[in-house]
C-alpha cells in the first residue's frame, strides 16, 4: 500500500459517511481560500484553495464524502481527501447522523 498522505487519510477517514462543517467552526474567507477557527478547541486551520472551501461548505448537501469528492477533478481529489481527513481529525468537520442532507 502506498504511503502517500491521501492513502493514509483514506485508511482512517471513511468517505462513505456523510459529514458537515462543525457548528463550532467559523470560516473566514481569504484570498488563498479560508481560515477555519474552532471556538471549542481553539484550533486554527488553513483551507488553501477556494474549491476546498466550497467543498467543505457543501458537505452537508451530499450523501457521503465520496459523493462530494465526485465533483472534484481527479488530479486534486487525493489532496482534497487528505485535507478533509485532517479537518475531521481536528474536529473541524463532523459526521452527520444520516445521509439525507440534514444535520
Amino acid at each position: 500500500m502506498p504511503s502517500t498522505p491521501a492513502a493514509r487519510a483514506g485508511a482512517t477517514f471513511d468517505t462513505t459517511r456523510p459529514y458537515r462543517l462543525n457548528p463550532s467552526v467559523a470560516l473566514r474567507p481569504e484570498p488563498f481560500g479560508a481560515l477555519a477557527y474552532h471556538f471549542g478547541n481553539r484550533r486554527l486551520s488553513f483551507l488553501k484553495a477556494p474549491e476546498l472551501v466550497e467543498l467543505v461548505r457543501g458537505l452537508d448537501r451530499h450523501h457521503s464524502v465520496g459523493d462530494a469528492l465526485a465533483g472534484v477533478p481527479d488530479v486534486r481529489r487525493g489532496a482534497f481527501l487528505s485535507a478533509l481527513a485532517s479537518l475531521a481529525a481536528a474536529d473541524m468537520i463532523i459526521p452527520r447522523s444520516s445521509g439525507t442532507g440534514a444535520p
